[in-house]
């Protein structure tokens, strides 16, 4: 039996408690629906039935004429709509056309069981768009927390998949034509404070069923080792990852892979040319 790494009630409390103020803490999630706008303007068809799989405050606006279903793991971001955690979804097989999910796959504890229910959902040749907080994030943060606490250092932030591997879960759960791609998001901060508040604000704190709990001596050093990495206008550049996800539900309209050597020219007599 799996063990869950992340504390399920401890998730759906930090949600509902940052949903009332979560309109001054949203630019990172509007940098990922920006994002997923931008590659959905690129698809040339209609949608009729949308998921919006982890909705927070709602501020996803699906495709004119469409109808969409929110799903939030909390309930104050779900009113309305459905709550539910995005590995253990009730959506009927078949059920959507198109699948956005924006900032909250990085907190799944079954995010391969999550990317297969989220297929299985969709109709055939559906398109499903994901972006989330990847590895290479929070360097900062993270380098001020091992400064603070070096012998043993305590999981202070989450574990972070990169783009090559959330490409290949892709792949895994069985979404065709795949594609993974990160973009990078700097953000300047004064102090350790307005980036902590920022991440409670936008329910990004740790979750961890492993955590433990932060001390006053711990955070007062972590401060320091944070004001230290400081610019020389005095703030702290702080990176976020952004790891963004393209697949279609699988449909025989589809353009296949070619097969192995099935190419009519070959790679010498093409090397010949560029060489002669």
């Amino acid at each position: 039996m799996d063990i869950d790494i992340f504390d399920r009630a401890a998730r759906r409390l930090r949600r509902d408690r940052a949903a009332a103020g979560y309109a001054a803490h949203d630019f990172l999630r509007a940098a990922m629906l920006d994002g997923i706008a931008d590659r959905l303007a690129t698809v040339k068809r209609s949608f009729g039935s949308v998921l919006d799989l982890g909705c927070f405050d709602g501020a996803f606006a699906p495709p004119p004429g469409a109808g969409v279903v929110r799903c939030d793991a909390g309930a104050a971001f779900a009113r309305g709509g459905v709550q539910a955690d995005e590995d253990r979804l009730p959506f009927a097989a078949g059920t959507f056309d198109l699948v956005v999910s924006a900032g909250v796959l990085d907190q799944v504890n079954d995010l391969p069981g999550a990317l297969a229910l989220a297929r299985r959902s969709m109709k055939p040749d559906g398109l499903f768009l994901a972006a989330f907080v990847g590895a290479g994030s929070l360097p900062k943060l993270r380098a001020a927390f091992r400064a603070a606490e070096p012998e043993p250092p305590a999981a202070r932030l989450h574990p972070q998949i990169d783009v090559r591997s959330a490409g290949d879960l892709l792949v895994r759960v069985g979404f065709a034509l795949p594609v993974a791609d990160v973009e990078t998001l700097d953000v300047g901060y004064p102090d350790l404070f307005r980036l902590l508040a920022d991440l409670r604000g936008m329910a990004a704190t740790n979750v961890l069923r492993q955590r433990a709990p932060l001390t006053r001596g711990t955070l007062a050093a972590a401060a320091d080792a944070f004001a230290a990495l400081a610019d020389a206008d005095g703030r702290v550049r702080e990176r976020f990852q952004i790891v963004f996800l393209t697949g279609w539900a699988p449909d025989p309209s589809q353009p296949k892979a070619a097969r192995p050597g099935s190419a009519t020219a070959s790679l010498a007599n093409a090397l010949g040319k560029a060489n002669g």
